[in-house]
């Protein structure tokens, strides 16, 4: 249901939630939209939707500026606050419970196996944690909140991406010294004419790696990620 703000008396429309979640979003103008019907149940305004009590043509006229029916859903949809039902806000918790377990299993390894957790052992261990879903959050911050407390209670770290860079000679012992904080492991080292080296860094710190080679070399320098996750075979159980 959308709820039109601003115009005194509430009117309202009896929407599909997903798409006019998007329509509300500004994800698809509703200017653009030329099929009503994925959005709304029905095109009536009501006054009152759960009493079935439909608007007046005269009122809609001296609120909307026209009695065009389809404008005037335009405009609810456009400008208007979605209301949910208490099922369907459970609902929507639930499936975003769901998808930050996704998200963390897909991100996360146990560091002493670097076998990764299935999404029901996250889930369960995130109801051990008492998680509370926060519906204005996206899924993605949430999930990294949710690494940060369940390392309190199982082993669980963000799997490493492993890189392979290549530097000038020149900048190779100095830019060595600035990368060693951000580096976890050494996997590999060949200084000969320039400075070949493998090794595994917390995904955070790629960014901050990738400006670094950059600017130090003025581009001269080179950056490969040979896996983006480093993994073991098998998914990891909580006893």
């Amino acid at each position: 249901m959308v709820m039109p703000k601003g115009w005194g008396m509430k009117r309202s429309l009896h929407c599909c939630r997903h798409t006019a979640t998007g329509r509300i979003a500004g994800l698809h103008p509703c200017a653009l939209e030329k099929d009503l019907d994925e959005v709304l149940q029905t095109n009536t305004v009501f006054v009152n939707v759960s009493k079935g009590q439909v608007a007046k043509k005269e009122d809609l006229s001296n609120a909307f500026g026209t009695d065009d029916l389809t404008e005037i859903c335009k405009q609810i949809l456009a400008k208007g606050e979605l209301q949910v039902s208490d099922k369907e806000r459970q609902s929507q918790l639930e499936q975003m419970f769901r998808d930050i377990a996704t998200i963390v299993a897909e991100k996360c390894v146990n560091p002493e196996t670097k076998r990764p957790y299935t999404v029901n052992l996250i889930e369960r261990a995130m109801k051990d944690i008492h998680f509370s879903v926060k519906a204005n959050k996206s899924t993605k911050q949430q999930a990294l909140e949710v690494i940060k407390q369940l390392k309190e209670s199982i082993q669980i770290q963000r799997a490493h991406m492993r890189l392979r860079f290549v530097l000038p000679a020149k900048d190779g012992k100095r830019l060595k010294e600035k990368l060693r904080p951000l580096i976890k492991t050494v996997e590999n080292e060949d200084f000969d004419d320039q400075l070949e080296m493998v090794c595994l860094i917390d995904p955070g710190c790629f960014r901050e790696i990738d400006e670094l080679i950059r600017c130090e070399t003025k581009g001269k320098g080179t950056l490969e990620v040979l896996s983006l996750k480093d993994v073991e075979e098998g998914d990891e159980k909580l006893e």
